[in-house]
């Protein structure tokens, strides 16, 4: 059996595009490389002493761990060459980072979430990388547009095993670490999520919060109904790439709704650096993502760390969702 690196792939993939300058498939493939990085480091971090708080907080006044600022240095810092990223922009820095060597060649701006599932990262629990790619933009609004100008996208997760999943419009590709040889492989050229699914992922100690339209949907789910396979099973892990992975190969729905009572009447994830790169990756596999009312990705960005309500899986489960926000209810 012939094994297929990333690298590999993303060349090979290039040559089907006779007019590609070959810049986002360097771009893509230092993304698996700072996965690589990023790891090691998670798997020497207790070793190191580098679990625990790193006495800050990001922009939006949240408790950085060590590893999200470790993280986040490793991705600035491997895209620091080469002249292809002329921005980068994180959930962890205020401002966006401009690389002073490449602010006015580089075709690329990137955007990235270094480490969802920081609660996770003292306990051993499954952690991700979310990275986004767009054309560069001039001036004050390179950020600005709408889920659409994405160039790729993708995640990397890093559970029992490290795996690396990206799209860049014409399909989901699927990778896994092989620590011994030290390379990504093809593990999956072809993600597809099934069109409906038997789990939900959402933490339901925000309940209180809700609104009473997504209460009764998550009642509904629960509910015993053998003709229509319910109930529905629990998935829900701290880490939003670690449930979107499980529901992209298993199929269901992860949602995380407006909270009144939390302080995020507009959700709390944020649609640049989560909300849109997975709603590409979604939706290339054939999947679906919403804010309950909208496609995510025709959602307009306005600010650089913008929240955004979302709701994503399975075609059947995000469909029902969207039913019941508008207060139609069960089918």
């Amino acid at each position: 059996m012939s094994l297929i690196t990333l690298d590999r792939f993303i060349l090979q993939s290039e040559q089907a595009h006779p007019a590609a300058t070959g810049e986002l498939s360097q771009l893509l493939m230092r993304f698996g490389l700072a996965g690589k990085q990023i790891a090691r480091e998670l798997a020497v971090a207790g070793l190191k002493r580098e679990l625990g708080s790193a006495q800050t907080t990001n922009v939006q006044g949240e408790e950085q761990k060590k590893l999200d600022v470790l993280a986040n240095e490793i991705l600035l810092e491997t895209f620091d060459y080469g002249g292809l990223v002329s921005l980068a922009a994180s959930e962890e820095m205020e401002e966006p980072f401009l690389y002073t060597r490449s602010a006015e060649t580089g075709s690329y701006a990137i955007f990235f979430d270094p480490m969802d599932g920081s609660s996770n990262i003292d306990v051993n629990g499954t952690l991700g990388t979310i990275f986004s790619v767009r054309y560069r933009k001039d001036g004050d609004d390179a950020f600005l547009g709408v889920g659409h100008d994405q160039v790729s996208a993708g995640y990397i997760l890093f559970g029992p095993a490290t795996v690396l999943v990206y799209t860049c419009g014409d399909g989901v590709h699927l990778f896994t670490l092989d620590p011994s040889l030290g390379e990504f492989l093809l593990t999956r050229e072809t993600v597809r999520m099934p069109a409906r699914g038997r789990g939900f992922a959402v933490n339901e100690g925000r309940t209180s919060g809700w609104t009473p339209e997504v209460r009764a949907f998550t009642d509904y789910l629960k509910e015993k109904d053998p003709e229509t396979g319910r109930p529905y099973s629990t998935r829900y892990s701290g880490s939003l790439v670690g449930d979107f992975h499980r529901i992209l190969l298993e199929g269901g729905v992860y949602y995380y709704p407006a909270d009144s009572l939390s302080g995020k009447p507009k959700g709390k994830l944020r649609l640049l650096y989560e909300c849109q790169p997975l709603a590409f990756v979604a939706e290339q596999a054939g999947g679906r993502a919403s804010t309950g009312a909208e496609r995510i990705l025709d959602v307009q960005v306005e600010t650089l760390h913008q929240r955004s309500p979302l709701v994503i899986g399975s075609m059947t489960e995000v469909t029902l969702f969207e039913r019941f926000a508008r207060g139609e209810g069960a089918p």
